[in-house]
């Protein structure tokens, strides 16, 4: 089963970091606001996919999010534009 590392761009143009292994059902979730979404999120009126990565394992994704947390706005940014 894939996980899932993504990028999210909200609409006061900040960043937010999760994973999943579904990672449909999870922007589904945001979206509406569910109680399963982050408390973060639901502060804003509506974010935008901007980086996806898949992993085979928790572990990985667990490890990559934790990295990209870890990184600067500037790094974050790069990534998304397509650098490394």
């Amino acid at each position: 089963m894939p996980y899932f590392v993504y990028i999210l761009r909200t609409s006061a143009n900040t960043l937010y970091i999760g994973q999943t292994n579904n990672l449909g059902k999870r922007l589904r979730e945001h979206r509406e606001k569910s109680s399963k979404s982050a408390k973060y999120i639901k502060y804003f009126y509506f974010f935008t996919l901007v980086f996806q990565e898949i992993y085979l394992t928790r572990t990985e994704a667990m490890r990559r999010e934790i990295q990209l947390k870890r990184w600067t706005r500037a790094k974050k940014e790069v990534l998304i534009q397509g650098g490394t």
